[in-house]
């Protein structure tokens, strides 16, 4: 197989640094976070506005790339499951999926809400979300 390479473009700051104790899914008490863009991708920004919902996709560099199945939840008493089943984390190619709802931005720093993204994640890409009107 080929493999590929991805190039961060920003990294997440907040106040999540503890994965042990972060939320799971951002409705569980994720906080608000910024999300800080290297300087040449500032003209990417482009058409982003305080408002919109975006999807975040970021590389979970703490996750373990050799779990292929685990408790869902990280809940003993569920039996296992495959990752590619589960939103766990820990799984082969680490890319976290955010649904996250943008507060402010401020030159390469977009400030949004409820991410459950540990402090210094890569940010891999961002794209609107769709609706019909767009």
């Amino acid at each position: 197989m080929t493999e590929y390479s991805l190039r961060p473009i920003g990294r997440v700051e907040s106040t999540l640094t503890d994965r042990a104790a972060a939320p799971r899914q951002p409705d569980e008490g994720a906080p608000d976070a910024w999300l800080v863009f290297d300087d040449r991708y500032a003209p990417a920004l482009d058409g982003l506005a305080p408002g919109a919902d975006v999807v975040l996709l970021t590389w979970l560099d703490r996750a373990d790339r050799d779990t292929l199945t685990v408790h869902p939840r990280g809940d003993a008493t569920r039996p296992l499951s495959g990752v590619f089943a589960t939103r766990a984390p820990d799984r082969p190619n680490p890319i976290g999926l955010h649904v996250v709802h943008i507060l402010a931005i401020d030159g390469t720093r977009v400030h949004v809400r409820n991410l459950e993204a540990l402090d210094a994640t890569p940010i891999v890409d961002v794209k609107p979300v769709l609706t019909p009107d767009r």
